[in-house]
């Protein structure tokens, strides 16, 4: 039995907190690289060399890309074979806090949907757990701003809507948030499951490279398609029109029941905020 000692999980989260919401990863730099190439329209790549700018700026300076530095969502994989020495729960959260605190991020979580006070450090985090074989600890942070989580969208569609049903949920869920969502943006699809393991593997899939594709060849297929045809909507960069709506359509799949066909649709901003940690 390997041991973890929970003030080691507390300054990675604290790390990741403030990495996160100052770095665009690798994958999403290259995306947003080769939009501002292949951009046709000449305002959409005006906007696109702006965001670059803006993140050149936030590395260097150490600003947040956005304003808004979202409500940390985690999602950790936890080996059978590992025990945290304290509260791994407790143990996120302190680190979500200093991360928020110590990084000067916008605190933008309330501690009631109603009575809407702030909790004044950002917590609590959103937390989802999988346990797996073996002694290892991965954790995944992905601060999620709401101008996007809030154009997302769930569709329990009926198992004759088939193929062609899900494709036009997705391009649903994407045209109805039109600017809304800071265009170009990532595109997380659940499929399958119940009406929240989609919601949760669309989430799930926006941590997903956006230059990966599924292993699984239909799937491959729909995501090809989808970016494609959500690219020729239209929206554009910042919703002002041009050839690069989104930068990468991810889709996640599970078995679900003989009378459904759940489908969940998370959509993100171009910055598509991730961390991760093997501790």
């Amino acid at each position: 039995m390997r041991e973890i000692d929970a003030s080691k999980i507390t300054d990675a989260v604290k790390e990741m907190c403030i990495e996160a919401n100052h770095y665009l990863t690798e994958d999403m730099k290259k995306a947003l690289n080769n939009a501002a190439e292949e951009e046709r329209s000449p305002l959409g790549k005006q906007v696109l060399c702006h965001l670059q700018d803006n993140l050149k700026i936030a590395a260097e300076d150490m600003i947040p890309i956005c304003q808004d530095t979202g409500m940390a969502v985690m999602f950790v994989e936890i080996g059978q074979d590992v025990h945290v020495n304290g509260s791994l729960k407790d143990a996120i959260n302190e680190g979500v806090r200093l991360g928020y605190t110590e990084g000067y991020l916008r605190k933008s979580v309330v501690r009631d949907p109603l009575d809407r006070v702030n909790t004044g450090d950002n917590t609590p985090a959103v937390i989802h757990y999988d346990i797996v074989q073996g002694d290892g600890l991965k954790l995944t942070l992905a601060p999620k701003g709401f101008g996007s989580e809030n154009m997302s969208r769930v569709f329990m569609l009926k198992p004759a809507d088939g193929e062609e049903g899900v494709k036009e949920a997705i391009l649903t869920a994407v045209k109805d948030a039109g600017p809304n969502a800071c265009p170009p943006m990532v595109v997380g699809v659940g499929i399958g499951g119940t009406f929240e393991k989609c919601a949760l593997l669309a989430k799930k899939a926006l941590t997903r490279s956006a230059d990966s594709h599924s292993d699984i060849k239909w799937v491959a297929d729909m995501e090809s398609e989808l970016l494609d045809k959500i690219n020729k909507t239209g929206i554009g960069p910042g919703g002002l029109g041009g050839s690069t709506t989104a930068l990468a359509v991810n889709i996640e799949t599970y078995p679900t029941h003989i009378a459904g066909l759940p489908v969940a649709v998370n959509i993100c901003c171009h910055v598509n905020r991730h961390s991760v940690r093997e501790l």
